[in-house]
């Protein structure tokens, strides 16, 4: 039971990547008609392609928390509604699964294994939702593209549109930004852009979008951002009980419904914005983060800049891109202190006064 090939490190300064992905176990996801009938999902060498396979009546996903460690390993976070914190996870592959009716859904297979290496649980990560007592057929199933796809969901971006602070003070379109352009940070001035990444995907479940309205967090303009997009809050008083003035909050933990809302439907347009460090810039004038490569995200950079990187980062560390932990830039806040109706109006307010 192999993972999907790892790449090399060229960021020595990067220990590891957390990321929370919605899971099934795969006892929920059981062939209904094929050559496996009855089995629920398995490993790569198991699966046997037009096989149909229903989710189960009742499922719901659960957050499973991983963690990839900057040798390609992972393991399943302390943070975590399923599997078992500090266990070794296997990413297996990676699936295109056809419904009845409808666009194809992506998906990846990630294993936990036990202490004596057995298999403890499969789970199955869907990047779409699925729907209960449906047929999806197996089209396609490879070990391959699993990291590129894990890579690609895991990839903090803006939408197309969203206004970038330029090192000018110009507010610039993200689609008309271009490698060399300055841009301007918080945490370092004006820094040059290394890289910008565009993919188009199906706004659906964990490709969705993050609709933050106009001045609900002092933006000037509504911003849509991916759902594991870090924002920058600075507290002029502690509002949350989190024990930091400067707070890296997920866009997805602030949804409530109504100034912050899921913006499912659709394709949208995801820009990346890499620099030789991790930063903070501002968007629509909210601070909020640059691309992070970690274990888990460099797998999306194409060949050329990714191996311009690795030659850099040949040169000793000091030459390397310091890519270094979120928590440089502020405490990430836990889903469970944002879990409360007015968690955005307090966040607004404490960053004001």
């Amino acid at each position: 039971m192999p993972d999907a090939p790892p790449l090399p490190n060229p960021f020595p300064g990067t220990s590891q990547s957390i990321q929370s992905i919605p899971a099934y176990r795969a006892r929920s996801f059981r062939v209904e008609l094929g050559a496996n009938m009855g089995d629920s999902l398995g490993v790569l060498e198991d699966l046997m392609l037009d096989d149909i396979y229903e989710l189960a009546a009742g499922s719901d996903p659960a957050r499973l928390g991983l963690v990839a460690e900057g040798d390609g390993s992972f393991r399943v976070h302390s943070d975590t509604q399923v599997g078992a914190p500090g266990a070794q996870l296997h990413l297996d592959c990676a699936l295109t699964l056809m419904p009845d009716s409808g666009p194809n859904v992506d998906a990846l297979v990630m294993v936990e294994v036990d202490t004596d290496h057995m298999i403890a649980e499969i789970y199955l990560l869907p990047l779409a939702p699925l729907q209960v007592e449906t047929g999806y057929r197996l089209v396609s199933a490879s070990r391959d593209r699993a990291r590129t796809t894990l890579a690609q969901a895991a990839c903090v971006a803006f939408s197309r549109g969203t206004h970038i602070t330029m090192g000018t003070g110009e507010q610039r379109p993200i689609e008309d930004l271009r490698p060399g352009d300055k841009i301007l940070t918080r945490d370092a001035g004006i820094q040059e852009v290394t890289w910008i990444g565009q993919t188009t995907t199906r706004a659906v479940g964990a490709m969705a979008p993050i609709l933050i309205r106009a001045n609900v967090l002092n933006n000037t303009r509504d911003l849509l951002v991916s759902p594991d997009h870090r924002l920058m809050v600075y507290q002029r008083h502690d509002a949350l009980g989190a024990g930091s003035p400067e707070l890296l909050v997920r866009a997805a933990d602030l949804v409530n419904g109504t100034s912050v809302v899921v913006q499912d439907g659709g394709y949208v347009d995801y820009f990346q914005i890499l620099f030789d460090r991790h930063h903070i810039i501002y968007a629509e004038g909210i601070a909020a983060e640059s691309l992070l490569l970690d274990p888990v995200t460099r797998t999306a950079l194409p060949e050329d800049v990714l191996t311009a990187i690795t030659a850099q980062a040949a040169h000793g560390p000091s030459h390397a891109p310091a890519h270094g932990p979120r928590a440089n830039h502020g405490l990430e806040v836990k889903e469970t202190l944002l879990n409360r109706p007015d968690a955005v109006d307090l966040l607004k307010r404490a960053s004001l006064r």
